[in-house]
C-alpha cells in the first residue's frame, strides 16, 4: 500500500510546490494577508488564493507609470453542471454592482465570473456567495475544477439526469476537504449545503491500493494537491455540448434498454493550454481509456487522480498536466498504472454514436410539460448596454419567477422549469430589453463563436480577444458577403494568449494571441468539436485579415464537397494545398456567385449606406431572416 507519493531524493520541484506545502492546507499566507490593509496580495498568497476561486488582476487600461497598479480580483463560481439556483443568481447580480464592474461573465466551464472586486471587499463577496447556495472553492488552482455536464434539462431522459447527478457526485468526491475555506471566508462557520451521497463519503476514505492519504486533512490530494489543474466532465452518448475531448477525464453515461444506469465509458488526457515557441507544450484531445461499472466509478476516479497526483511533473509546470503524462507514457502504460491503483482491469470502451454539438437555444419542451429557454450571450458578458439590457432582463425574470438556470460551455444560459403560462410574460420582458430569443435571428458566425476576456484584466493576455472579436466577425461576414458566400457558417474561437481558455484549438478558425494586434491562426477543427485544429500561420497582423482569408474562402467555395464544412475542407485538402492556392491567388479576382436555397444566383455588387446597413442588421436579427432575403423582398416589392 502506498500512502505517500515518493519523490526521488534531491529531485527539483517547482517553487509553487513549496508554497502549497507551507500553506497548511491552503490557509497561509492568505489568511494573514487578507486582514492587512493593502490593495493586493503577495505572490505566495495569491497562489493560494486561486484554490479559493479567485485570481488577482490589474486593469491594464488604467496603468500609469510611477503609480501603483489598479489591483482587483476576479472571482469564479464552482457550480457542477452549470447549475445556478435563483437566490445565487440574484446574489451575484447584486455583488457585481456593489463590488464588481457591473457585469457578470459566463465562463466556458459553466460558471460565473465577477470582475473588478477590490481586496477589501473580497471576504464580503465570497461569504455572500457561500451563504446563498454557491461556492468558489476549487474554481481555480491545482485541483479538480468545475465539473461540466450537458445543460439540457430533459426531464424525460434518464441519461441526462444521470449526467447531472454524477457531475455533482464527482465534484463532491474531489472537493478539497480542508477547513481553510470556511475558516477564512466565514470565520469558521460552515454554510448550509446539500448533503453528500453516503457512497461519496465512503469512497473518499476507502483505500487499499494507495489512492488516499490516511489520517490527513486532504485524503485524496495530500498537502501538495495536484501538479496542475484537473478538469472533468460527464455527458451522454452523442452530446458534445461540453467539448468532451478537451477534458482530463470525461465520463459518458451508459444505460440499458430500460434507461437504467449501467456504467460509464471513460476518456482521459485532453487539454488545451500551451506556450508559444515551446514545442514541448501542445494542445491534445482525450484518448479512450475503457469502461467502468457504475459501482466502481468513484474508485476509478480516485485511481486516475492518484496516477496524475503521484506521477505528474511537479518540477516543470508547463509539463504538469495529465495530457503530458499520457503523451510521454502512452495510453497503455497509463491504463496499466491506473489499474494498479484501481485494483482490477478496466473493461473495453463501448461503441458510441457520433458526437454532435448542440447549443439548446430558443424555446424548448423539457419533457415533463414545462419549458426551457436557451439564451445566447455574446462572449458570455451579462451587461446592460444601450438598448440591449440583458442584465436587467435576467434579474427581472429571476425575481418574478424564481427560475433555476444552467450555464453552458459556449457561455450561454438556459432557464428551465418554466410554466407554459409564464412564457408570454418572460418573452415580453426579454423583448422590451432588446434580448433576442429566436436562435435563427443570431448571425451564425456570432452564434458559434467564443472569446476569452483577455485585456484589460487578464494578466496573461498578449493582445485583445473579447473586445475585438465582434468587429473581426463583422469583417469576416463582410468578406463572405463580398465573395457570394454570405450564408456560410463555421466555428470561430479567439484567445488573447496560448492558454486556450476559449478552446481555440478545436475551432474551424482559431485566433490565438501572439503579439500586439497579431494572432496565430489555427485551422481544421470541426463543427462538432471532435478534431484538433493545427497551426497554419504563426503571426498574422489583424490588419491583414481579409487578404489572408480571401484565398482560403475562395478555394473552399470552389472545391468543397456537398455538406463539407470549412474545417473539414481544410483537413481534406491539406495545408500544402491551401498555401499553394493562396500563393497563386490574386486578391479581388473571384467573381463567383452562389446560388440561393431556391436555386437563384445571389450577386453581391450593390452597396448600402452604413446607417441602412445597421438597420438591416437589426431587422435581420428581429425577424430571423438573412439580410440578403430582406433586401430581396424589399426590392421585389418595389420593382
Amino acid at each position: 500500500m502506498v500512502n505517500t507519493p515518493v519523490r526521488p531524493q534531491n529531485q527539483k520541484i517547482s517553487k509553487l510546490e513549496g508554497i502549497k506545502e507551507r500553506s497548511n492546507n491552503l490557509r497561509e499566507p492568505l489568511a494573514t494577508e487578507l486582514l492587512e490593509e493593502t490593495t493586493h496580495f503577495s505572490e505566495a498568497a495569491l497562489q493560494i488564493l486561486k484554490f479559493h476561486g479567485s485570481y488577482q488582476q490589474d486593469n491594464r487600461d488604467n496603468r500609469v507609470k510611477g503609480q501603483e497598479k489598479d489591483y482587483q480580483m476576479m472571482l469564479r463560481t464552482r457550480n457542477p453542471g452549470g447549475f445556478i439556483p435563483p437566490e445565487l443568481y440574484l446574489t451575484l447580480d447584486r455583488l457585481s454592482d456593489e463590488y464588481g464592474n457591473h457585469t457578470l461573465r459566463v465562463t466556458t466551464r459553466q460558471g460565473f465570473q465577477v470582475h473588478g472586486i477590490l481586496k477589501k471587499n473580497l471576504k464580503a463577496t465570497v461569504s455572500a456567495i457561500v451563504r446563498n447556495m454557491g461556492s468558489t472553492l476549487g474554481a481555480c488552482g491545482d485541483l479538480n475544477r468545475n465539473v461540466m455536464a450537458p445543460p439540457a434539462p430533459y426531464k424525460n431522459r434518464a441519461d441526462y439526469q444521470y449526467a447531472w447527478e454524477y457531475a455533482d457526485r464527482i465534484a463532491d468526491l474531489l472537493r478539497p476537504q480542508t477547513g481553510a475555506y470556511y475558516e477564512i471566508w466565514l470565520d469558521g462557520e460552515k454554510a448550509i449545503s446539500g448533503e453528500e451521497a453516503p457512497e461519496v463519503k465512503a469512497a473518499r476514505q476507502r483505500n487499499g491500493t494507495g489512492t488516499i492519504f490516511h489520517d490527513a486533512e486532504e485524503p485524496i490530494y495530500g498537502q501538495h494537491y495536484m501538479p496542475r489543474k484537473f478538469k472533468c466532465s460527464v455527458t451522454v452518448p452523442g452530446d458534445n455540448s461540453i467539448d468532451l475531448y478537451t477534458q482530463d477525464v470525461t465520463l459518458v453515461v451508459m444505460t440499458d434498454a430500460q434507461g437504467e444506469l449501467e456504467g460509464f465509458n471513460v476518456l482521459v488526457g485532453g487539454g488545451m493550454g500551451r506556450t508559444h515557441n515551446k514545442e514541448e507544450t501542445f494542445a491534445r484531445i482525450a484518448d479512450e481509456l475503457g469502461y467502468v461499472e457504475k459501482g466502481d466509478v468513484y474508485e476509478l476516479m480516485k485511481a486516475i487522480v492518484a496516477t496524475q497526483r503521484d506521477y505528474g511533473d511537479r518540477a516543470n509546470r508547463r509539463h504538469a498536466r495529465m495530457k503530458y503524462l499520457i503523451h510521454d507514457w502512452g495510453i497503455e502504460k497509463f491504463r496499466a498504472k491506473v489499474e494498479d491503483y484501481f485494483g482490477k482491469s478496466l473493461s473495453p470502451y463501448k461503441s458510441l454514436p457520433a458526437w454532435k454539438y448542440e447549443d439548446y437555444l430558443g424555446w424548448n419542451e423539457q419533457g415533463d410539460g414545462k419549458l426551457f429557454l436557451g439564451l445566447s450571450i455574446e462572449n458570455g458578458r451579462v451587461k446592460d448596454e444601450g438598448d440591449f439590457r440583458l442584465k436587467t432582463a435576467l434579474k427581472a425574470i429571476v425575481e418574478q419567477f424564481q427560475l433555476p438556470m444552467r450555464l453552458t460551455a459556449n457561455h450561454n444560459l438556459i432557464f428551465y422549469d418554466i410554466d407554459p403560462k409564464s412564457k408570454a410574460t418572460i418573452q415580453g420582458l426579454l423583448d422590451e430589453n432588446g434580448v433576442a430569443t429566436n436562435p435563427d435571428a443570431i448571425a451564425p458566425l456570432t452564434r458559434y463563436a467564443m472569446a476569452c476576456p483577455a485585456l484589460p484584466t487578464c494578466g496573461l493576455a498578449i493582445t485583445e480577444s473579447e473586445r475585438v472579436i465582434p468587429g473581426i466577425i463583422d469583417r469576416i461576414q463582410a468578406l463572405l458577403d463580398k465573395l457570394g458566400m454570405g450564408d456560410e457558417k463555421f466555428v470561430i474561437r479567439m484567445t488573447g494568449c496560448p492558454n486556450g481558455c476559449a478552446r481555440p484549438y478545436m475551432a474551424e478558425l482559431g485566433f490565438v494571441g501572439s503579439a500586439v494586434e497579431s494572432y496565430q491562426i489555427w485551422l481544421g477543427g470541426t463543427p462538432h468539436q471532435t478534431t484538433l485544429a493545427r497551426p497554419y500561420v504563426q503571426r498574422l497582423p489583424i490588419a491583414d485579415l481579409e487578404t489572408f482569408l480571401e484565398p482560403l474562402f475562395v478555394y473552399f467555395d470552389r472545391e468543397k464537397k456537398s455538406g463539407e464544412s470549412f474545417g473539414e475542407f481544410c483537413n481534406r485538402v491539406g495545408f500544402d494545398a491551401l498555401r499553394e492556392f493562396s500563393g497563386n491567388y490574386q486578391i479581388g479576382s473571384y467573381k463567383g456567385a452562389k446560388r440561393s436555397a431556391k436555386g437563384r444566383k445571389i450577386r453581391y455588387r450593390i452597396g448600402v449606406r452604413d446607417d441602412l446597413y445597421d438597420r438591416l442588421k437589426d431587422m435581420s436579427r428581429d425577424r430571423g431572416k438573412s439580410m440578403t432575403d430582406l433586401v430581396a423582398e424589399a426590392l421585389e416589392a418595389y420593382l
